[in-house]
């Protein structure tokens, strides 16, 4: 297999960059993010304002469903505090270019419209849903689109949800936007070796190769944290 890399960004005291692994044949078998062991430490603290870095993919991975990432440092959380108000990443993996994320802006007469219109239930992973309470457009986010959640997840319980990760899924204007892994600063701290299945959609949108595991774990030789989307397969849109 051979790895390559996107080009690398300051987080921290350190440096993140995207990559892809492809297998003997060319064909991509997982995506992700490194972040060096260094940028946990230098981050903006509670008081300091969240922090965006846009990430390109190399253009070995063209034939994946993702066109970049999209990483938030959020020193004090995020909406809603109760359930993710603890120092985090968001890690958004996006499936449209960077100039559709940016075009998601509450000014533009089409906003609300974009936002309430979701994609199928087919097209998302089975079970993720907008959360209950106010419209889709309500919850929309600018830059980003509308957030769902794992319907099946039992543990969301606003004051009682005890946040180190979770993968979230994202919508705009009919589409499936991303996959959103959140991973609390702390968890990564604990250097973990976590690997679990990703949920998936009956059907797809666009031909590419897409995610079926997701794995977080330190390179034992570099010290690198790897946030990773595994176990790419090939799906037919439909």
């Amino acid at each position: 297999s051979d790895t390559v890399f996107g080009p690398s960004q300051p987080l921290g005291n350190g440096t993140v960059k995207t990559y892809v692994t492809l297998d003997g044949a060319g064909q991509p078998t997982q995506v992700g993010l490194r972040l060096s062991a260094t940028a946990m430490d230098g981050l903006p603290q509670d008081t300091g304002p969240a922090q965006m870095v846009m990430l390109a993919f190399p253009d070995q991975a063209a034939r994946t469903a993702f066109n970049h990432v999209m990483l938030n440092w959020n020193p004090q959380g995020h909406e809603p505090p109760e359930l993710f108000g603890k120092p985090h990443f968001d890690f958004h993996f996006d499936m449209v270019d960077m100039a559709t994320m940016q075009a998601i802006n509450p000014d533009d007469p089409k906003y609300a419209a974009e936002a309430e219109h979701l994609p199928e239930a087919k097209y998302v992973p089975q079970g993720y849903v907008v959360p209950p309470g106010p419209p889709p457009a309500a919850q929309a986010v600018p830059g980003m689109g509308v957030h769902m959640v794992d319907s099946s997840d039992s543990t969301l319980v606003p004051g009682k949800y005890d946040f180190q990760k979770i993968v979230i899924s994202g919508a705009w204007d009919g589409r499936y936007t991303f996959v959103e892994p959140m991973i609390t600063r702390e968890w990564l701290l604990t250097q973990p070796d976590f690997h679990e299945s990703l949920k998936q959609p009956q059907a797809y949108q666009k031909t590419a190769y897409y995610p079926t595991t997701y794995d977080v774990h330190v390179d034992q030789q570099t010290k690198d944290y790897v946030i990773a989307l595994t176990g790419l397969t090939m799906r037919e849109a439909a």
